[in-house]
């Protein structure tokens, strides 16, 4: 059976070879982040917690465009490993406040490390400028207002 050209298209696509490249660096970012305790959720609200300084649980479930269940799921998990803290709003009551601790900042930091060997060995046929160059190409698709949401989709 032939195939049937398709008008005004690139000569290359490539969302099969970003989901690849996504695939990839999500496996191998599993299973270093795995032995800390941690899963791609926890070191987003570890990340959002450092860079917020804190958080309402309110305003992270937001940001983090989860339920009320959830949240607190994702936090009762955080809290018993020491790396959150969850305390009443002084102006508040009714609110908890979640912070990050010194553990959950060690923690965050490690994992960060880590991850930064995943992407230089997945990434490992680019050289510096093409990874700068990758870096702006899918900055600019994704349509992210700098910085927040560059900031997010680095540290997930």
């Amino acid at each position: 059976m032939a195939s049937l050209p398709v008008a005004n298209q690139p000569p290359h696509r490539s969302g099969a070879l970003l989901d690849h490249l996504a695939r990839r660096i999500r496996l191998r970012s599993e299973s270093v982040l795995a032995p800390m305790g941690l899963r791609p959720r926890h070191l987003l609200a570890l990340t959002l917690l450092r860079d917020l300084g804190g958080s309402s649980q309110q305003a992270l479930a937001q940001t983090l465009e989860m339920d009320s269940t959830n949240i607190v799921g994702l936090l009762n998990d955080l809290e018993g490993d020491n790396l959150v803290e969850r305390r009443r709003s002084p102006e508040d009551r009714r609110r908890h406040v979640v912070e990050l601790t010194d553990v959950g900042a060690k923690r965050l930091a490690k994992a960060e490390f880590a991850l930064a060997a995943v992407e230089d060995e997945v990434l490992a046929a680019l050289d510096n400028e093409q990874r700068e160059q990758l870096y702006a190409l899918l900055h600019q698709a994704s349509n992210c207002p700098p910085p927040t949401c560059s900031e997010i989709v680095e540290s997930c």
